[in-house]
């Protein structure tokens, strides 16, 4: 995840540099009122409304060290949907309790609580019905699984159903693509998922999760988890072979616990459009590529306030390739494995929301 961090206290600037210590699998922004004393690479802000509106739609994760009610009345005016908004989590400035506060399932807001709070020694403080009652929601579990939940109103009726202590159905529509691999991963929550049609969907009234390629008809108590694009912004050193490229790729996927089967593109700079390596693994994967120039890749770069190398914005100029292009990619994303480095390359994954 990207997350923004604000502190509104010295000792809450000490606590976030520890949390971004112990979350290396995330990438933090701090952002710490003008005039206060901090680190160096702070972003400073003159009031915390504006830093926040400026935030609310770049980043995964908004994380405040700060009364739970000042980040509720920072972050209530850009509220649109669970399904878009980001996740936000609330530290007090002593460090005693993480708090989810908003998008825990879909978001991830409930799991990057749980990790907060393990590095800073603190209570983690989860309030979703299906979590405190240890049921597996499956907003949630499309997050994991790298799907996405729609229509919104049945998220609360199967979740209902759930906390209710009923149960409800999962099946795996049978022409899709991938289809073993959402069932093994669903066997390793619990769940047994029936292999069934679209078709055949209709012939219940049962509450019932439906893992498809589209959305189709709608019933009261069915829900679709539709996959994901997944888009992997790929940079590499020229002449790098398409094994060692693969190999990269392999192993980030991994890291967020898929396969790379489930790449939907691969995206990079215009001066990659040649890389035979590059292409080579996106046709023998069966996936488009997409290069940008500069001008977009800094815009980006630019908007996100991504991190850059000078190293390679002197070979090419501009100092984020993977990152940069993937992001540049969609329009609206969530960040699955920020830029990481791997063996002459560099890999970040990006969902399509």
């Amino acid at each position: 995840m990207r997350c923004a961090v604000f502190s509104v206290t010295s000792n809450g600037i000490a606590l976030a540099e520890k949390l971004i210590k112990g979350c290396p699998r995330h990438s933090f922004d701090v952002y710490v009122k003008e005039g206060r004393e901090a680190g160096e690479g702070v972003f400073r802000y003159s009031t915390l409304k504006d830093a926040v509106a400026e935030c609310f739609e770049k980043y995964d994760a908004l994380i405040f060290f700060s009364a739970i009610g000042i980040a509720v009345r920072m972050i209530a005016p850009h509220l649109e949907s669970k399904l878009k908004d980001p996740a936000v989590i609330v530290v007090d400035e002593a460090g005693r309790h993480a708090i989810s506060v908003l998008s825990g399932h879909v978001g991830g807001a409930n799991e990057l609580t749980e990790e907060a709070a393990a590095v800073l020694g603190a209570e983690p403080v989860i309030t979703t019905a299906t979590d405190v009652n240890e049921i597996k929601a499956p907003d949630a579990l499309a997050s994991k699984l790298g799907m996405r939940p729609v229509p919104k109103s049945e998220i609360q009726t199967l979740n209902g159903t759930l906390v209710e202590g009923k149960e409800i159905k999962w099946a795996v529509d049978t022409l899709l693509e991938n289809a073993e691999f959402y069932e093994q991963k669903l066997e390793k929550y619990g769940i047994h998922a029936e292999k069934i049609s679209a078709d055949e969907i209709f012939k219940s009234e049962a509450p019932t999760v439906f893992l498809t390629k589209s959305e189709g008809k709608h019933r009261k108590g069915l829900l679709y988890l539709i996959p994901q694009r997944l888009i992997a912004g790929i940079g590499c050193r020229r002449g790098v072979s398409s094994e060692l490229i693969r190999d990269a790729l392999e192993k980030a996927c991994a890291q967020i616990g898929q396969d790379i089967t489930r790449v939907s593109e691969i995206a990079s700079t215009v001066v990659k459009s040649d890389e035979a390596g590059l292409l080579e693994l996106a046709s023998s994967l069966g996936v488009k590529t997409v290069f940008f120039d500069n001008e977009t890749l800094e815009k980006t770069i630019n908007y996100y306030k991504l991190p850059q190398s000078e190293f390679v914005k002197k070979q090419i100029g501009v100092g984020n390739i993977c990152e940069a292009a993937a992001l540049s990619a969609v329009k609206d994303g969530r960040t699955a494995l920020p830029k990481t480095k791997y063996t002459k390359v560099t890999v970040a994954l990006i969902w399509e929301k």
